[in-house]
């Protein structure tokens, strides 16, 4: 069943099955309706000469220009052609796909004047799988995702490129072959296709899916390598975190004791400390503080996603014209600097534990650095050495991009979000903490394989999977194999499915 895209109820696991598992989606019939109500309005206004800023004039510094009437035909050509500036790159497709059904959900709240036939294309583009070619980089997040947004909308001249059936062709010939009219440009179309920052924000909205399951990975690996390192139970009764009262505290602490269900440690007849280190009796507050700052950029990424981001923006009950900047990254940039901030921090605490399975001085008992012939075998000293570069990448990418605003356009552009380097950058950011996370998944399970204990339901499981990808180091062997397979394996999720199949659904 196709989803319908309405301007309002477009969440992030909608956009997510569209953009990945190529679901089809469907224009609301409202939906078109305000587009052809808005359109009408638009051409009135036109026939009365009303100046409407891009649409009867020139853009940014050159808004003050007034286009004669043939002008007016021809500008929203020449506006995509300078606009398509990006560099790079392209895009994943399942990116650009999400940028475009945000925009589709843009124009059917019916305030941003394109013809419907323009909205309608773009339905059909992702429907009959033709992805616009769309360079990575050259959008500064403000007046929206000008170049990516400017490459796609180059398609609906037949021009451009893009991706059809598995091949990069002209976007004439992919357009022809998918059986999708071209509709070319009139007044306001091109501008109305652009203005708003649906790259970034689709980009943010696929982060935020992944970042919602990494962190829940995130607590299978710290129950793990706590119950490896014999850890006090106490700091993870739900009490302790209600009587703070941080949601994603509570929530951490809850997901922790559920995986370790059933482990001899929870029976308190097992010797522990009487407090661990901070970077195991913390885990709860640590990685609930980046569940709350996550759950903070999902609800202004949704917010986006169902919001008007154009300029101008046409309001037809009110015969009103408005420009603006509804196109303005920064409502979606700064929290998803936090967002990529706190995914980084996760790995700092993964890395920490990770450090203590394999320091004798610190392990409880487990062989030096996890080997069974310390001194003779290294075990896993190195895999701390590669987690220890994957992290010092994340925090040079950790700083936010949302305060790196360069002018532009003669200064008309004179503060842009720079959102577009946010969402770059936190796809690098997750791409290293896979890998952070499976060093400690590796670990954990090589120090269980020690212990003698029964573990918990959902460690055991955890451990289960591990296996069927990576063997136990009973001798040195090179680990860059296994380091790949972990980092392939959370980035899967296989992990946090197969455990959720005997703990029950994590929150």
């Amino acid at each position: 069943m196709p989803t319908t895209l309405d301007g309002s109820s477009l969440t992030i696991e909608k956009l997510v099955a569209i953009a990945r598992n190529n679901e089809k989606v469907e224009l609301a019939p409202a939906a078109l309706e305000r587009i052809k109500i808005c359109r009408a309005m638009l051409e009135e206004k036109l026939a009365n000469k009303e100046i409407m800023y891009g649409t009867n004039t020139g853009i940014g510094e050159f808004s003050e220009k007034v286009l004669n009437d043939e002008q007016v035909k021809e500008f929203q050509k020449y506006l995509i052609y300078n606009h398509a500036a990006g560099i790079g790159d392209p895009l994943p497709i399942e990116n650009v796909r999400a940028a475009l059904a945000g925009r589709i959900n843009v124009h059917a709240h019916g305030n941003s004047g394109c013809r419907p036939v323009i909205t309608q294309t773009l339905v059909e583009m992702l429907n009959k799988g033709v992805t616009p070619v769309v360079c990575q980089k050259g959008s500064v997040g403000a007046s929206g995702d000008l170049a990516p947004m400017a490459q796609a909308a180059l398609l609906l001249m037949g021009e451009g490129e893009a991706f059809f059936n598995g091949e990069r062709l002209p976007g004439r010939e992919a357009m022809r072959r998918a059986g999708i009219e071209i509709p070319g440009l009139q007044a306001r179309d091109g501008l109305a296709t652009i203005n708003g920052s649906n790259v970034l924000t689709a980009m943010s909205a696929l982060h935020i899916y992944d970042m919602e399951r990494f962190l829940k990975q995130a607590e299978i690996a710290a129950a793990m390598s706590i119950e490896a390192l014999l850890g006090n139970m106490k700091p993870y009764n739900t009490k302790l975190h209600e009587l703070r009262g941080f949601k994603g505290a509570i929530m951490s602490a809850k997901n922790i004791l559920k995986v370790i269900e059933g482990s001899d440690l929870t029976t308190g007849r097992m010797k522990t400390k009487v407090q661990d280190a901070y970077s195991m009796r913390s885990t709860p507050q640590v990685i609930g503080a980046a569940r709350d700052a996550i759950a903070y950029a999902r609800s202004q990424v949704e917010i986006e996603l169902n919001g008007v981001g154009d300029n101008p923006i046409f309001i037809p009950e009110d015969k009103l014209t408005l420009t603006g900047a509804n196109f303005q990254g920064t409502p979606v940039a700064l929290p998803m600097d936090m967002a990529g901030a706190a995914i980084t921090m996760i790995c700092v605490l993964a890395e920490r534990r990770l450090n203590r399975l394999t320091n004798p001085a610190l392990s409880a008992g487990l062989p030096d650095f996890l080997a069974h012939e310390p001194g003779f075998y290294s075990g896993l000293m190195l895999s701390q050495y590669t987690a220890d570069h994957l992290i010092v990448e994340q925090r040079i990418l950790s700083a936010p991009a949302s305060i790196q605003s360069i002018p532009a356009a003669a200064d008309q552009e004179d503060f842009v979000s720079m959102g577009m380097n946010t969402a770059l950058k936190n796809g690098q950011i997750l791409d290293n903490a896979y890998g952070v996370l499976g060093i400690e998944f590796m670990a954990a399970a090589q120090a269980l394989d020690f212990r003698q204990f029964t573990p918990g339901k959902g460690t055991q499981k955890a451990r289960e999977v591990i296996r069927r990808h990576v063997e136990h180091l009973e001798v040195d062997r090179p680990l860059y194999n296994d380091h790949n397979k972990m980092k392939a394996l959370v980035k899967s999720g296989e992990i946090l499915e197969e455990v959720e199949k005997v703990v029950g659904e994590l929150g």
